[in-house]
């Protein structure tokens, strides 16, 4: 570009207005040159982009130099060197001011331990004190030494002048008055003449040694970073102290927390109970400062863990009765892969069961403390991820109860690959099998338990009973004998599409799934008259596992699972909100370690769950356990299906008894009802009717001043639910936890 010369005015240069205009930067960081034919790029970036891979650069070189032995060393000796240094000089200056006892006030302030504060006050104002007399005396005698120094002088000297007389005297020679003082001359001299031949060695080696002796501190401290310490000297898996516990505490990168334990110092470790040792692992209660929430520790468990130098799944935080506290239970580095041993079952061949007074032997807790459950009158939900030992926890459970001889086993397996078979001979009903077929059998069996428990029902009324079945008439009477429903791979019943004849869904967690439905019922009653029903699914979900299915039972446990959410499904709110925590556990690694919630097991106090370690019963074993339990009863002829009269369709009967007419009066549809089936419909009210039509909006209705039922609206109802379409509030397919 050619420039011109610029225009004066009045001897002043004119300001000129360039017509050329400069580019900005395009996204890719490239800039453009201007010229008067228009904007040319130049194949140029900015500092920019280079910068960024000059810094990625430099970081993988770090990280990559770390690696190298050499550089280890380096960094290992010269941390030890400033970190000795600076241990010494805080020792010092803690030694010669009241910095000690300041720091020991700020932390008692930041605890609200206010009697701690005037102790340590007092302590101080002594020090104080005696630190000034100190200096007073120090003060008196710089004026008294020269004094002192001279009585002294004079005094040795005299001394060494009687000394010379003595000895005079004693050797007939003047002469030897003086050799006492000449005996110390020549010592002064020979020892000024030693100190002047080492006085240069060792002042050359007084910094040597002074290094080396702060290198000492540090190395017996282990001041350098972790990955430049030798193997031997890491902190991997070693003893919990409470300096480690409070460390990792202060790095969990929680502002309030660090401050706070920054301001306690040395006594920080008073947030901390005593460590007990606790199984293959310790406990200890952490107190929080104000500000911090249990919650941020719980949601920093990973972490907590890795400062703690542990595995996460080595680290369980739960949630004490104290306020602002937390519990930590950490397992000794690696404990919690080592086997546990077998169960009691397989070890003890006398070993008996009562389904009213005893408890299962189902494991250890990881205090290592055997588990022992108990199963009387109590529905039981279990569940996780796939293959994680689910059906052998629930068979577990079987096995000791079986031992039994008074309780009656109805099982459906609907994976259906030989996990119950042992139960052949012994249950009462044993279903094998995926399929729809199964599922319509599983079926039959739960609505068998439903039919039961209801008549159950009506015996114990007319038996006057005021204390529920007991135990002596469960032993005693047969019509009260325990039944345990046992549905396990039970998410294959909730998902079954199937529907029977009556045009209701065998499955499904509608109002017209005939599954959930009995379950139900079940839940609400069961228990009273010693029918109770165990299930165990997979991966919950509400379409698998609807929440009023879940929340119908007593004990509920856990194995792994993908999220919380599951877990929150599995165990319910407040156990998970207390710390449980299933989804932490480690897939494939902890199989048969479950979390289980409820009643019927035994939790520290003011604990919402328990983590287990179950024994691990192999199918031989079942075979063998359940051989043993067949020599105790007189023989059981177990059915692959169970006939039930199947269930009264209200619905349907009422549409038949309606026949042609329009509308028909209730009274008369009463009548009609009792004429079809006297057995069911003989006791039958108005409010039966109503409570039957009014979930499908078909209720009885005034005409003609007179209340009456139609038959349109009947109609109506059956077609729509034999089209599947449920408008019933009790629908819970989409419910959210």
């Amino acid at each position: 570009m050619t420039e011109t010369a610029p225009e004066r005015v009045n001897g002043h240069v004119k300001p000129q207005v360039s017509l050329l205009k400069f580019a900005p930067e395009d996204e890719k960081g490239y800039t453009s040159t201007c010229t008067p034919g228009g904007v040319q790029p130049v194949v140029e970036k900015t500092d920019r982009p280079r910068r960024r891979v000059r810094v990625d650069h430099l970081r993988r070189v770090f990280v990559e130099t770390r690696e190298h032995g050499a550089y280890r060393f380096a960094v290992r000796h010269g941390a030890y060197t400033w970190g000795g240094a600076r241990i010494l000089a805080k020792r010092a200056w803690d030694g010669r001011t009241a910095a000690r006892y300041e720091r020991m006030i700020r932390a008692a302030e930041a605890a609200g331990l206010m009697e701690e504060v005037k102790e340590w006050e007092q302590r101080a104002q002594s020090y104080r004190a005696a630190r000034h007399r100190r200096r007073m005396d120090l003060i008196r005698t710089m004026v008294y030494l020269p004094k002192a120094l001279g009585y002294a002088a004079a005094a040795t000297t005299g001394a060494l002048l009687l000394l010379g007389v003595l000895l005079a005297w004693a050797n007939q020679d003047v002469a030897d008055v003086l050799t006492p003082i000449e005996t110390v001359v020549d010592l002064v001299r020979w020892v000024a003449f030693f100190a002047g031949v080492i006085w240069e060695p060792a002042l050359f080696a007084a910094p040597w040694i002074g290094l080396a002796a702060v290198w000492a501190v540090g190395r017996h401290q282990h001041t350098a970073p972790q990955w430049a310490l030798p193997v031997r000297d890491r902190d991997m898996g070693g003893p919990i102290t409470p300096h480690i516990v409070v460390v990792a505490f202060r790095d969990l990168g929680i502002a309030p927390l660090r401050k706070a334990i920054e301001g306690m110092g040395d006594v920080g470790a008073q947030m901390l109970s005593p460590i007990k040792i606790a199984g293959c692992g310790v406990e200890v209660d952490v107190t929080l400062p104000s500000g911090v929430s249990t919650e941020e520790i719980q949601g920093r468990r990973r972490k907590l863990a890795e400062n703690l130098n542990r595995h996460e799944h080595e680290v369980f935080i739960t949630i004490p009765p104290q306020p602002r506290t937390v519990r930590l239970w950490i397992a000794d580095s690696g404990a919690l892969d080592e086997p546990i041993g077998p169960s009691p079952l397989m070890l003890d061949e006398n070993l008996t069961a009562d389904y009213y007074t005893g408890a299962a032997p189902w494991g250890q807790n990881l205090r290592g403390d055997s588990v022992d459950v108990s199963v009387f009158q109590r529905h039981i939900l279990l569940t996780g991820l796939s293959n994680q030992g689910k059906t052998a926890a629930l068979r577990a459970l079987a096995l000791w109860l079986a031992l039994d001889e008074t309780v009656d086993f109805y099982i459906a397996d609907l994976k259906g690959v030989g996990d119950w078979r042992g139960f052949l001979g012994l249950a009462q009903v044993l279903i094998q099998g995926p399929t729809d077929e199964h599922v319509a059998q599983a079926v039959d069996m739960v609505e068998w338990g439903v039919a039961e428990m209801q008549r159950r029902i009506a015996l114990l009324e007319e038996s006057g009973a005021t204390d529920g079945v007991t135990r002596d008439m469960a032993r005693n009477d047969e019509r009260f004998r325990p039944v345990v429903l046992i549905v396990d791979e039970a998410q294959v019943a909730y998902g079954c599409g199937a529907k029977s004849l009556d045009g209701r869904p065998y499955g499904g967690s509608k109002a017209t799934s005939r599954y959930f439905q009995a379950v139900k019922k079940i839940h609400d009653q069961g228990r009273a008259v010693n029918v109770t029903i165990w299930e165990g699914t997979q991966d919950p979900t509400n379409e698998n596992l609807p929440k009023r299915s879940r929340e119908g039972n007593h004990i509920r446990g856990s194995l792994v699972l993908g999220t919380e959410a599951q877990a929150v499904m599995a165990l319910g709110e407040a156990p998970v909100a207390a710390g449980a925590a299933p989804h932490k556990l480690r897939r494939g690694l902890d199989k048969g370690t479950l979390v289980v919630a409820g009643e019927g097991i035994k939790l520290e106090a003011g604990q919402a769950s328990v983590t287990v370690r179950t024994h691990f019963i192999s199918g031989e074993d079942a075979i063998a356990l359940t051989d043993r339990a067949k020599a105790r009863r007189n023989g059981v002829t177990t059915r692959q299906v169970l006939e039930v009269e199947a269930p009264v369709d209200h619905l349907a009967d009422i549409s038949a008894v309606m026949g042609a007419d329009d509308r028909v009066r209730t009274q008369e549809v009463l009548h009609r009802l009792a004429t079809l089936n006297e057995a069911v419909y003989a006791d039958w009210t108005f409010a039966d009717l109503k409570a039957e039509l009014e979930p499908y909006g078909a209720a009885p209705h005034k005409s003609g001043g007179k209340m009456v039922v139609s038959r349109d609206r009947v109609q109506d109802a059956v077609l729509e639910r034999l089209a599947g379409v449920d408008d019933d509030p009790d629908d819970e397919g989409g419910a959210e936890d």
